[in-house]
């Protein structure tokens, strides 16, 4: 069981400790309420304790320019490191830039596209239906609504693009149907 492992307990701590500051997008709810999310959904739709522990740390590296795969390997395993690394569309390293948006966005699904690897697309589909969940229930907020795109890089109409590619892309190969489907649902709501 997943949350009975001591190396999942730890991901827990190691998790928060390393997202700490950090907010989600023009809120003031802390980023790992969304790293719990993730990993619960992982967890309620089959996942082991590598998916788990992967879903608390997918965006570690790709956020703190101080984490790098070898410290995930190191202190998880180097499966759960696999897994993050394949969940990553780049990496947050010191005085360096991120690709624009578009072209992360257009490598991230090319590598969905390619992959093989069922707990990639597991812990992928899990967070992009956490996300697109909390965009949704801001954009139905009378005191949000259509200001909830102005917290992302990309427009609304890139950000619908994005997550119809991704719903393409998990139709194909996610091993959670429900996690399919509750997306698409929300996807249809977000174009509406």
């Amino acid at each position: 069981m997943p949350h009975t492992d001591v190396n999942f307990v730890k991901a827990l701590g190691w998790a928060n400790e390393k997202h700490k500051e950090d907010y989600r997008k023009g809120t003031d709810i802390p980023y790992f309420s969304h790293l719990m999310s993730v990993c619960a959904l992982v967890m309620e739709n089959g996942g082991n304790a590598e998916e788990c522990i992967a879903a608390l740390l997918h965006d570690v590296v790709e956020d703190n320019p101080n984490v790098e795969r070898e410290d995930v390997a190191k202190e998880f395993g180097e499966r759960v490191a696999e897994i993050v690394i394949g969940l990553s569309d780049a990496s947050a390293k010191t005085g360096e830039e991120k690709p624009s948006w578009k072209a992360r966005k257009e490598k991230y699904l090319e590598h969905l596209r390619n992959c093989d690897d069922a707990s990639i697309i597991l812990v992928s589909n899990a967070d992009k239906l956490h996300n697109a969940r909390s965009i949704l229930i801001d954009l139905t907020d009378p005191e949000i609504g259509e200001k909830v795109w102005d917290r992302f890089s990309a427009t609304r109409k890139q950000s619908l693009w994005y997550y119809k590619n991704l719903l393409d892309i998990y139709k194909e190969k996610s091993p959670a149907v429900r996690l399919v489907r509750e997306l698409n649902e929300v996807v249809d709501r977000l174009q509406n």
